[in-house]
């Protein structure tokens, strides 16, 4: 059994909860980076009230080796607010993360897959039984609709409804974060997907005989045992065909996200209808995330920017100006 966490880091943790509202699910993201953090210190013999810059660097140096740049990233981010709290809260007088080095925001962003990679992944699911149904369904939903995986396992039946039966383009309710509810659309091969997994071949046979909890069977995907699938569950069944077509080390459920808006955006959709569907309260934040492709960028100017062109009875292409 893992050692409890001091008690500064409770006192932190309490304070986010408290003074700056954080949401249950976020003060579980920030548990998991403190217990890390305690941890891999422990190991250098040293502690969170007491660590070193020393520490703090080497911390997030062996992390980096292990963990993507985002992971990374936010355990620097919680690491660096646990540290000021000790300084604001009088229990230190220095602040070890104060000379951390920022993570740049290009290092952040996952690389899309090109369109042609992600057909590849996408038809690496072959063959039939409940969790090939499973599979096909949760990674077309998770492409198709750009939400988060922990948006997609947390869907339920009812969150459905009646979208598979519904006209061109149905919609399915999906809880984003702060607990903002939000509607994406479900397009037809995901919505072909989801009414084959829901199908007598499908979900009915991982159902168990008895449910565990009453949540799990509200769920929309399932485990193998019949329970909710998780995260890391649904980690693994992308990884899983990713391996299969030689992405593996480019692919994660957050890249399909990533994908999804910048195949949009390259496609010609409004940046403010992407914003949406990812669910980004600020356009800013979708303006960092979508790298617009310059082919895009060319193709936006040129049919919008009024002198972008020539003009007919111009010489060289070039506007006489009086």
């Amino acid at each position: 059994m893992n050692a409890p966490l001091p008690r500064s880091a409770e006192e932190f943790l309490s304070w986010l909860e408290v003074e700056r509202g954080r949401s249950p699910r976020t003060l579980a993201a920030y548990r998991r980076d403190l217990r890390a953090y305690h941890d891999g210190l422990a190991v250098r013999g040293a502690t969170m009230d007491a660590a070193t810059p020393t520490d703090v660097a080497a911390f997030l140096s062996g992390l980096r080796s292990t963990h993507s740049p985002a992971s990374t990233a936010r355990a620097q981010s919680t690491i660096r607010g646990f540290h000021r709290f000790l300084v604001d809260e009088g229990l230190r007088p220095d602040d070890p993360t104060v000379d951390l080095p920022s993570i740049s925001l290009s290092d952040l962003l996952p690389r899309a897959l090109s369109e042609e990679e992600t057909e590849r992944l996408l038809a690496a699911v072959v063959g039939t039984g409940p969790t090939v149904l499973r599979d096909r369904a949760l990674l077309e939903v998770l492409y198709g609709t750009g939400a988060r995986v922990s948006e997609v396992v947390a869907l339920n039946l009812g969150d459905v409804g009646d979208a598979l039966d519904e006209g061109e383009l149905p919609l399915v309710r999906v809880l984003g974060k702060g607990d903002k509810e939000r509607v994406v659309p479900l397009g037809r091969v995901a919505r072909l997907a989801l009414s084959e997994w829901l199908s007598g071949q499908g979900r009915p046979l991982l159902e168990p005989g008895r449910w565990r909890r009453r949540s799990d069977a509200e769920a929309l995907f399932l485990n193998a045992r019949g329970g909710r699938l998780t995260r890391v569950g649904a980690f693994g069944v992308v990884k899983k065909y990713a391996a299969r077509v030689g992405l593996a080390e480019k692919v994660s459920p957050h890249v399909l996200r990533h994908s999804c808006a910048t195949h949009m955006l390259g496609r010609g959709a409004d940046v403010r209808v992407v914003q949406e569907l990812l669910g980004h309260a600020s356009i800013a934040t979708t303006q960092r995330y979508t790298r617009v492709s310059p082919e895009h960028l060319r193709r936006a100017y040129e049919g919008a920017h009024p002198r972008a062109r020539a003009i007919a009875g111009t010489k060289g292409g070039r506007d006489r100006v009086a």
